[in-house]
């Protein structure tokens, strides 16, 4: 019975688990350059089944083929979330610092001195002293080809003469895009912001043009989340659930069956 009441309770555990994953991925449906995720799963550890079937044959073959055993498993446990590495749909936007990229490109940010890599492209200005520089809505400064941070220069008369109006056009062309061989790879830091792996590879200028990647001003990349997707998914991980909470109902009541028998 404690078998079957674990294989239950980690299918509960898990279940919830991805549960937990779907409605992360539906949560943030609208935010910019997010990538969703799926759990995936593994088999718990097998045992040996308690059985005479063929008792000759599996002894005489145990060292030479481990799956001649009879093997049963133990439930199963979440190993963690795969990220879906998918463009998502690019729209148009109002706001002049947002940028989307189309292709695989990344962008570069300095955030607490840690190089991050997003697909979000909403940025803002951040006035420090005399110098303005690009940075992401929380203050992580968003860098150029070379990995440094992008200051943005004020506008300058017929004259020669500063004003004080930046200059938005400059931007373009200094805002750095990166690719990466293994982009799957990559760690996620949360839905948007990724970090350098062994199985990413280390970043790549991106090429540009028609065959590489392309820098849109005054758009914005949305999550690749499908909604239809999702809720499919939700529905059959919730059936899941139920399933695994029947086997701990069900443990228990032939648990309490056993108990009440009389000699």
């Amino acid at each position: 019975m404690n078998v079957m009441m674990n294989t239950g309770k980690s299918g509960m555990s898990t279940y919830q688990y991805d549960l937990d994953v779907i409605a992360n991925n539906i949560a943030n449906v609208e935010t910019a350059g997010y990538k969703a995720t799926k759990t995936s799963f593994r088999n718990l550890m097998f045992s040996s089944m308690d059985i005479n079937k063929n008792r000759e044959f599996i002894e005489n073959n145990r060292d030479v083929d481990p799956l001649s055993q009879e093997l049963t498993g133990r439930g199963v446990k979440p190993m963690g979330q795969d990220m879906l590495y998918t463009q998502g749909a690019v729209t148009m936007s109002a706001y002049q610092l947002d940028y989307a990229i189309q292709g695989d490109g990344l962008f570069a940010i300095d955030y607490k001195d840690e190089i991050l890599y997003t697909r979000c492209g909403t940025f803002d200005i951040s006035v420090e002293e005399d110098a303005n520089y690009l940075v992401t809505p929380d203050g992580a400064y968003v860098l150029d080809w070379e990995g440094e941070r992008i200051e943005i220069p004020y506008k300058r008369t017929e004259g020669g003469q500063w004003t004080d109006e930046v200059d938005l056009a400059a931007l373009d062309p200094q805002i750095g895009m990166f690719t990466f061989d293994n982009p799957n790879g990559l760690a996620l830091r949360d839905g948007t912001r990724f970090s350098v792996t062994e199985f990413s590879g280390e970043p790549q200028e991106a090429e540009i043009g028609s065959d590489g990647s392309l820098l849109l001003g005054r758009y914005l990349e949305r999550s690749n989340v499908s909604i239809a997707d999702e809720m499919s998914n939700l529905i059959l991980t919730q059936r899941a659930y139920q399933f695994s909470a029947r086997i701990v109902t069900t443990a228990d009541e032939i648990e309490d069956l056993t108990n009440s028998l009389r000699a």
